[in-house]
């Protein structure tokens, strides 16, 4: 006898729509591996809560020492009201964990959707290239929230738009470790939220091919086939490509999750105006114009600079892990 399928929590859109970007797979954490934990960036350095319900533990957490981050990290548990697990189809009883967030709450607080919570934190467990965010994960009524494994399924319940690009673009922004690059204009009027889209038109999630594997989100412009799915999103086994390569495979989530697919990143280099750099960072953004993030901390790209990049078939891609 096999188990039941598990819950998938469904973050209604109001919710999502309070931040600037989110992400399930970019990050090589094994929740984000599997779909099973949202990263949403607020923008304004402030931690806002995309529940509600009560506040039942606070925790201090050491996490890897880098010179560019905190020393440690803070977890904020929330006991889920009923009525937010309903809407989000959740089981009732269900707790969310939220991490990266310096906690102006205690035990025993209420909290609504959109509340601070307290200012976000450059955290160790992020690359230095990553955005101060918000990571939220959800656990059964009958798990200890206080793991770091066991989280359920998550899913976003709104569209993104696709967005084509032919791989070039101007630095409009730099740091130590990336530049953006000038997006390709939106359609206008648009959802809240876009994403670059594959070849085949889906919006794409992740660090391409810096983690191992990434994902894609539920497009705007869906097609229905007679399955009722979008005629391009892709199955299991099916190839995805960008810019001309394939850069991975469609797979299942496995456990019962739901949502848009994953995909296993292929052996494949990211190039920019010829040189190697780490990879892509895939999310979606609000905004008319949205920018392609590029992590390239052994490349130093100017601002103004016109930015070519090639994805290019590889025998030793790059892959960072979680240390």
């Amino acid at each position: 006898m096999t188990d039941p399928p598990e819950a998938t929590v469904t973050l209604p859109a109001e919710v999502v729509e309070q931040y600037e970007k989110f992400s399930r797979f970019n990050s090589p954490y094994p929740a984000h591996e599997r779909g099973r934990a949202v990263d949403l960036y607020p923008g304004d350095g402030v931690g806002r809560s995309p529940v509600a319900g009560t506040v039942s533990a606070v925790r201090t957490v050491g996490c890897p020492d880098r010179p560019y981050a905190a020393d440690e990290d803070h977890l904020i548990v929330v006991g889920l009201d009923d009525e937010w697990c309903a809407r989000a189809g959740a089981p009732s009883g269900t707790v969310a964990r939220i991490l990266h967030v310096i906690p102006a709450v205690a035990p025993g607080d209420r909290v609504t959707v959109g509340d601070a919570l307290g200012p976000t934190t450059r955290s160790g467990f992020f690359g230095q290239w990553v955005d101060d965010h918000v990571h939220l994960g959800f656990r059964p009524p009958d798990a200890n929230p206080l793991r770091a494994s066991g989280s359920l399924p998550v899913a976003a319940d709104l569209p993104v738009e696709p967005v084509a690009w032919d791989g070039t673009g101007t630095v409009v922004e730099r740091g130590p470790t990336h530049v953006v690059l000038a997006g390709p204009r939106r359609t206008e009027p648009g959802p809240s939220f876009a994403a670059l889209a594959s070849d085949g038109g889906v919006p794409l999630d992740g660090g391409l091919t810096h983690y191992a594997g990434g994902g894609t989100f539920a497009a705007s412009d869906a097609t229905p086939g007679e399955d009722g799915r979008d005629e391009r999103r892709p199955r299991s086994g099916d190839a995805v490509s960008l810019l001309g390569t394939r850069i991975g495979t469609a797979a299942a989530h496995g456990g019962g999750s739901s949502g848009a697919p994953r995909v296993e990143w292929g052996a494949v280099d990211v190039r920019a105006n010829g040189d190697r750099i780490v990879g892509l960072s895939l999310f979606a953004a609000r905004g008319e114009r949205f920018g392609v993030k590029l992590v390239c901390p052994d490349r130093s790209f100017a601002i103004g600079e016109s930015v070519t990049v090639e994805l290019v078939p590889s025998d030793d891609p790059i892959r960072l892990g979680v240390g």
